[in-house]
């Protein structure tokens, strides 16, 4: 991969060429929405809503679920999600402009201030505040955590390589949010949220690692510390398999926990396939479908056969 003007869909990936994911996937226009959407990249909200809905099926399987309930959490994890990614646009904006690739972002091109940022992000944190409350007394108190975690990720790159299982578990925290918002309760058994959580980080931290690896460079110039950048990027692209690997198995033991039926499993199925695709993607140097297409997809399609789980009457299989 290289600096400057060689930074496009040209660039190396692999050492064998493709193409890297540049900075697209942002919105066309110049208003205000536009531009608060771009800053936070407002489309990704897609990449892990969908697991947080997760959480919510998962917890009505036990508990009665309103259609408020499902409002609050998909306005908590979208507020979280800004407040985050504003929080990580402030804290980097010197990177940026430094890298060609993100050298076009709002503050360092000088399009939004840092302080309509961070009041940006101060309306959000308190937007996400306030929907916990509205959901129940336990996310409420659990999420000023949730909000300390996802900013403290954004330091990690300076000094540890494993920024991108804090990113994951950023995320992660988003099912396990959903499904307290329904039951107001940890699961029994226990080990069932962590399992779910660490499904969601693992496969977080594994495409993150893919989307680093466009950063090499750059990052190893600045003394960041991503796994690509310290390891090299067939280590790290092999790191990010394995990371799947836990991802798939993860999914499969929330299953067993929560004793669910065919269409549970059929989904992890598919994202186990949609894993393996992705990084056949990846070698073949197609980086934008891999990371932008293929996860969101995973997302969502785990979703549709959680929900189908839920909905048949012959499913779960404690319900037979």
């Amino acid at each position: 991969m290289r600096c400057g003007r060689g930074w496009g869909l040209a660039a190396d990936v692999s050492g064998r060429g493709g193409g890297d994911l540049a900075e697209g996937q942002t919105l066309a226009g110049t208003g205000w929405f536009v531009r608060y959407a771009n800053f936070v990249k407002l489309p990704h909200t897609l990449f892990a809503l969908p697991f947080a809905l997760v959480g919510v099926a998962l917890g009505s399987f036990g508990s009665d679920v309103s259609p408020a309930t499902v409002g609050w959490v998909v306005l908590a994890f979208t507020a979280a999600r800004f407040a985050a990614m504003g929080f990580n646009r402030i804290a980097d904006r010197a990177f940026d402009a430094r890298n060609p690739r993100t050298a076009m972002r709002e503050l360092p091109a000088g399009t939004m201030s840092v302080r309509e940022a961070s009041a940006a992000v101060t309306v959000s944190a308190a937007l996400f505040v306030f929907a916990a409350w509205m959901i129940n007394p336990l996310c409420f108190a659990l999420s000023p955590v949730a909000l300390a975690w996802v900013f403290f990720y954004s330091y990690t790159k300076r000094f540890t390589r494993w920024s991108h299982l804090v990113l994951g578990l950023g995320l992660g925290i988003a099912p396990v949010g959903g499904y307290l918002a329904v039951t107001g309760s940890w699961s029994d058994p226990w080990w069932m949220l962590v399992a779910l959580a660490g499904a969601v980080m693992t496969w977080t931290a594994g495409f993150d690692i893919i989307y680093s690896v466009q950063d090499v460079d750059i990052d190893r110039a600045e003394g960041l510390h991503s796994l690509p950048s310290r390891i090299g990027r067939e280590p790290a692209l092999s790191a990010a398999r394995g990371l799947h690997v836990l991802t798939v198995l993860a999914l499969a033991t929330v299953g067993f926990a929560m004793g669910t039926g065919r269409y549970y499993y059929i989904g992890a199925f598919v994202a186990a396939i949609a894993l393996v695709y992705e990084h056949a993607l990846v070698r073949k140097g197609n980086l934008q479908k891999a990371f932008f297409v293929v996860n969101m997809a995973l997302s969502t399609v785990f979703l549709v056969f959680v929900l189908l789980e839920r909905a048949l009457p012959y499913a779960p299989v404690w319900q037979r």
